[in-house]
């Protein structure tokens, strides 16, 4: 659980950072946006003075609105209007030269006069306006005999910035709306495979403990008939036994794999010399080997092995391991050897079996999963086995490796770290 917060809490500082990023990149853009712009409003203001700075076509109209000289014979208004629109378009056109193309207005005033000349269209807003102020020489101010000044004005110059940006913002955002859709969906689906995989073992951990009252009825019963047993019956009451003895060790099997999975029990890992649990645990396979005619042979090291280890989960360990030589082999020749290299142990287990082929022996450590060719249709069980092994060895801080050969056999070694005795 806190592992799965760790990492939902680096997705959400991941998030949040490239957003902070992001900002702090637009920030910048704009900034450099504004600057492009200053520069291009600086050679606007350039043009628009030496245009106007002396006598042509443009001035003399503008002049003619400004002092009201009645030259061309039309009324005032007509001359304020004509001389507005041939501004405006002289603006708009020395815009266009220097890279600019947003919308904008104007007024042609002097500083102790009402405005002489304004903008065909002006902005709603005026108090938001941004104002960049250019002063006339030449011409215009010396008919008049006053300072004249041309005032260009822009509105939401941030959104004019922003489409400026467009190459940049539009991929991040694009970018940061899909990484956000894909967090999401992944956090989604993470919570509903918990939530199955939560709910799953709560139903066979019950399921299971609900087996164990009826498997103990059978198992008490049968030693009752064994008391009073005929000869031919022995048979049968030992195959009840022998099936009530397995089925109780596939319920331990899925209940230990379970908790192991859950958190739920502690795996408390002690110091122990493992050669002679090793050599007891040999010991009690050969009473099953001799029983089944089979060939087992091991091999310890003579020297003390110290490993920082849980005991009974590595004693289920290493008999899955073996049971599972027994099992994929027609006449069984199993061989375990543990020996010590560096600061590892080494425990090898051996066979003659069937073996794993490259394909399948990719998956056999996957829960439930079971290899399905050759002659292995015949083994029953579950797909937990080998699961279970390498949880337990993962949880020892040690590492499992299979090397096999169809038809020849396979060898599975388990390595653990060794400490000192004291």
């Amino acid at each position: 659980m806190k592992r799965r917060r760790i990492y939902i809490g680096i997705f959400i500082i991941s998030v949040l950072g490239l957003f902070i990023v992001q900002y702090q990149y637009l920030k910048i853009g704009l900034n450099l946006a504004k600057v492009q712009f200053d520069r291009k409003i600086v050679r606007v203001a350039e043009d628009i003075k030496v245009d106007l700075s002396t006598e042509n076509q443009l001035s003399f109209l503008v002049a003619q609105a400004v002092t009201k000289d009645n030259y061309f014979n039309l009324s005032d208004d007509k001359v304020k209007d004509a001389s507005q629109h041939f501004l405006n378009d002289f603006i708009k056109e020395s815009f266009i030269k220097n890279g600019i193309d947003t919308d904008f207005s104007y007024r042609l005033y002097a500083r102790d006069t009402l405005d002489y000349l304004h903008s065909p269209h002006s902005f709603s807003n005026e108090e938001e306006l941004i104002r960049y102020p250019i002063s006339i020489e030449g011409y215009l101010p010396e008919l008049i005999q006053k300072p004249l000044i041309l005032e260009l004005q822009f509105e939401d110059l941030n959104g004019y910035f922003l489409s400026q940006l467009n190459g940049l913002t539009l991929p991040s955002i694009l970018f940061i709306v899909a990484i956000i859709f894909v967090v999401i969906w992944i956090l989604k689906s993470f919570y509903w495979q918990s939530n199955v995989i939560t709910t799953t073992n709560n139903f066979i951990n019950n399921l299971t403990h609900e087996l164990k009252t009826p498997l103990f009825s059978i198992g008490l019963a049968t030693k009752i008939l064994e008391e009073d047993m005929q000869e031919n019956q022995k048979p049968v009451i030992s195959m009840i036994r022998q099936q009530v003895e397995r089925l109780k060790k596939h319920i331990d099997l899925v209940l230990e794999l379970g908790n192991l999975e859950s958190r739920k029990n502690l795996f408390e890992l002690n110091k122990v010399d493992l050669r002679p649990l090793l050599i007891k645990w040999c010991e009690n396979f050969k009473m099953i080997a001799a029983v089944e005619e089979s060939k087992f042979q091991c091999d310890i090291a003579e020297e003390e092995i110290w490993v920082k280890a849980e005991i009974s989960h590595l004693e289920n360990a290493v008999f899955n391991l073996l049971d599972n030589a027994r099992k994929y082999s027609e006449t069984p020749e199993i061989y375990l050897k543990a020996w010590k290299r560096e600061k590892k142990i080494i425990i090898s287990i051996k066979d003659n079996g069937i073996g794993i082929s490259k394909k399948e022996k990719e998956h056999i450590f996957k829960k439930y999963y079971r290899v399905s060719n050759g002659n292995l249709h015949k083994v029953k069980g579950y797909g937990l086995g080998l699961s279970y092994v390498k949880e337990i060895v993962k949880r020892h801080k040690g590492t499992i490796k299979v090397e096999s050969e169809e038809n020849i056999g396979t060898e599975v070694s388990i390595i653990l770290p060794v400490t000192h005795a004291n």
